[in-house]
């Protein structure tokens, strides 16, 4: 768990001991507005994680781990992310009835707060699960699961307003249509191509989508291009908002609607477990558009808020709060005090932080643990 971030405010009437989420969209929320800010949908996996490993396994070897984490994994990364930047977030998904189902569902709801009135648990069905092997910065998984016994989507009128939504192209696309009628700003997202035929039809799937994140792989692979940029500009010529992340190499975006164009570097840290990162990344450009700040800023806080989850492991549970970015820029700003160039050169760029980050006490998030709690421990969390 993060530690709380105090910041000495006291002489503001805003400032608040007892707060302990952050809103960075307050300002701009109306009547009327839909109840939700992103609504996503997808299978989630109960996610077993093993770190500190040297490498995978050899043949018939045993490994002892550093460290184990248990947290819901798989549309869960992108939800639990979405709602820790302070999303009103909404997940459309099927629960297993089993106890890792039963215990995601309590945890994306109850400690996450993502609204759950559109998924359901289905009778005599077992949760999926995934284990992660993490090592050397990267990770080794395996799954295990079976076909919803349903679609999730049966009656998309009945999922709640949102004033946006993250889709899969190769996912379910039903409610497209439905999304277009609310006027819902889409933000779209592409899964690597198993086969790796890499077919170009999936991309005719954008049209009426604001926005598309792709890695540079999939961007490179779906444009046939050679490199990030030629494919963001490629990709530019079908969506409004276009990002390609190369992952230690940085992001590449051109938002259309504003005529901008931006290269943010990545930031350098020491990577335990990627799992999720991308999603972090997604969340904070989808918070950065709904509240309207300039391209860059919107990448750099990407950056920093990905990057500050592949220092934790746990996909879901490793993703920040306000609390962990509040934590990072008060550092940044004390050690450039101290006369660290490195540190003055990164504070040249995240300026801004000082008007996004909250102006009181945040509390801490929690992180993957290396068994999920019973209910008899609930009380000891609240």
């Amino acid at each position: 768990m993060e530690g709380d971030t105090v910041i000495d405010h006291s002489h503001d009437e805003e400032f608040c001991l007892d707060c302990w989420r952050w809103d960075p969209l307050a300002s701009l929320r109306r009547d009327g507005d839909p109840p939700l800010d992103v609504i996503t949908t997808g299978v989630v996996f109960f996610d077993i994680i093993f770190t500190g490993l040297p490498r995978l396994p050899r043949p018939g070897e045993e490994l002892w781990s550093g460290g184990m984490g248990s947290c819901p994994g798989g549309i869960a990364n992108l939800a639990t992310a979405s709602a820790r930047l302070g999303m009103r977030t909404g997940l459309v998904t099927g629960f297993g009835d089993d106890a890792y189902g039963a215990w995601m569902r309590g945890t994306l709801s109850g400690q996450e707060h993502i609204d759950l009135s559109a998924s359901r648990t289905f009778t005599d069905f077992h949760s999926a699960t995934t284990v992660s092997l993490a090592f050397e910065g990267d990770r080794g998984m395996v799954s295990h699961g079976h076909p919803l016994p349903e679609p999730l989507l049966t009656d998309v009128h009945s999922v709640p307003h949102s004033k946006a939504a993250v889709i899969d192209l190769t996912g379910d696309v039903s409610w497209l249509e439905e999304l277009a009628r609310r006027d819902t700003m889409v933000f779209a997202d592409v899964g690597f191509d198993e086969t790796e035929r890499w077919d170009a039809a999936v991309l005719t799937g954008l049209e009426g989508c604001h926005a598309f994140t792709p890695n540079a792989v999939e961007a490179m692979s779906y444009t046939r291009t050679s490199s990030p940029r030629e494919a963001l500009h490629s990709l530019a010529d079908l969506v409004p908002l276009a990002i390609v992340t190369d992952g230690a190499r940085g992001s590449y975006a051109i938002d259309q609607s504003s005529g901008e164009e931006a290269y943010c570097p990545a930031l350098a840290v020491n990577s335990i477990d990627p799992t999720g990162a991308g999603d972090v990344f997604a969340a904070s450009c989808l918070l950065g558009t709904l509240a309207g700040w300039p391209l860059e800023h919107r990448l750099r806080l990407a950056s920093l808020s990905s990057s500050l989850a592949v220092q934790e492991f746990g996909g879901s549970l490793a993703a920040p709060g306000w609390g962990d970015l509040s934590d990072w820029w008060r550092d940044t700003k004390r050690r450039t005090s101290e006369g660290d160039p490195a540190a003055a050169e990164v504070q040249k760029h995240y300026g801004f932080m000082d008007d996004i980050v909250p102006r009181h006490a945040v509390q801490g998030v929690r992180r993957a643990q290396g068994t999920f709690a019973m209910a008899s421990d609930a009380g000891d969390h609240d």
